[in-house]
């Protein structure tokens, strides 16, 4: 029964790609989910509200600097940045996104992302106008191959992402200043740090745990260890590049008491700090018999207090009123 649920899911998403890349196939909206309780991170029976459907293939959520909403990517034919206020209305915040995936505030107010056009991938400044730049756009003389998530430090240090492993770009570049930091996961995607920052989170897509690592003072990394295991599973084997992942592991947040809250193929798997399996939030339901959970990509907190976690994906945005509250002064 398990495996027809999933077979489902894989064909749900297989038909909300199609329907983002253009094809006449749509899915009606997904019905809304209410979360389970889970102790001092979302109390029982909480509405998991559907802010906008549809929307284009969207990634890469960001809270607002004044917490009045979030920014994502939906990329695509739209290749834009856009904005969710609190009242759910939206906006265009930056027109041309350069097909942006992950994006992070540094402490100087600039939109720093990971760009992705096709032979000119780089992680750059994307706003305000007058701050465009290319921060890096290569390693060891070799084109950047995937790029996909980063997080700023709040030193404006950044952590990335691509397929060849975890990068470090120290404060201030310059470009050749990049370092890979991790070169051992298989299929690396959403990175993290934790609140002190002396610790830091990358998601296995084809491994079976959320991995952390600490933190030297020079921004590498040692002592890979196992942090939290996936419950999420998803169709094995299938030949479809987009379903073809083992648990769709793929954007982290953490919070201010050090949880971290991971996009997979369940919903937001919530770990607390030491790594235990505290729930997980659904998001959205597709409908039918089955009940078919809607997939998240990327999450992040938002909101005066902070309270408010959004997640985006399956061509949805979402919220959910939370007891946990994200970090204050983290702008991701």
């Amino acid at each position: 029964m398990k495996r027809l649920v999933f077979v489902l899911l894989a064909l749900v998403l297989s038909a909300t790609a199609f329907a983002q890349r253009g094809g006449r196939q749509q899915l009606p909206p997904p019905k809304e989910a209410v979360a389970p309780a889970i102790p001092g991170v979302v109390a029982a029976g909480t509405k998991i509200e559907l802010v906008k459907f549809p929307v284009q293939n969207p990634e890469g959520p960001i809270g607002l600097t004044d917490g009045s909403g979030i920014i994502f990517t939906e990329r695509g034919s739209a290749d834009r940045i856009t904005k969710i206020d609190a009242n759910g209305n939206t906006s265009t915040f930056v027109e041309k996104g350069n097909l942006t995936n992950g994006m992070g505030w540094d402490s100087r107010g600039r939109l720093i992302s990971v760009q992705r056009p096709r032979g000119a991938e780089r992680v750059g400044v994307l706003y305000p106008p007058e701050s465009v730049a290319t921060l890096v756009d290569s390693f060891e003389g070799k084109p950047f191959n995937a790029l996909n998530d980063l997080v700023v430090t709040t030193k404006d240090g950044v952590y990335f992402t691509d397929s060849e492993g975890v990068y470090f770009l120290p404060p201030g570049g310059p470009a050749s200043a990049v370092k890979r930091v991790i070169s051992d996961i298989e299929n690396p995607n959403g990175v993290q740090l934790s609140p002190d920052e002396k610790t830091l989170y990358a998601n296995d897509k084809d491994g079976e745990y959320l991995l952390a690592f600490d933190v030297k003072p020079d921004g590498t990394l040692t002592n890979r260890r196992n942090f939290g295991k996936y419950k999420s599973v998803t169709v094995p084997g299938h030949k479809d590049p987009l379903l073809a992942e083992d648990n769709g592991a793929d954007g982290l947040a953490v919070d201010s008491a050090g949880r971290v809250y991971v996009a997979t193929n369940l919903g937001v798997e919530v770990f607390g700090p030491r790594g235990e399996y505290l729930g997980a939030i659904p998001i959205g339901i597709w409908g039918g018999e089955q009940n078919m959970l809607s997939k998240p990509a990327n999450l992040t907190f938002s909101g005066p207090d902070k309270k408010t976690l959004y997640t985006v994906g399956s061509g949805a945005v979402y919220r959910v009123q939370l007891l946990a509250q994200g970090l204050p002064g983290r702008r991701k």
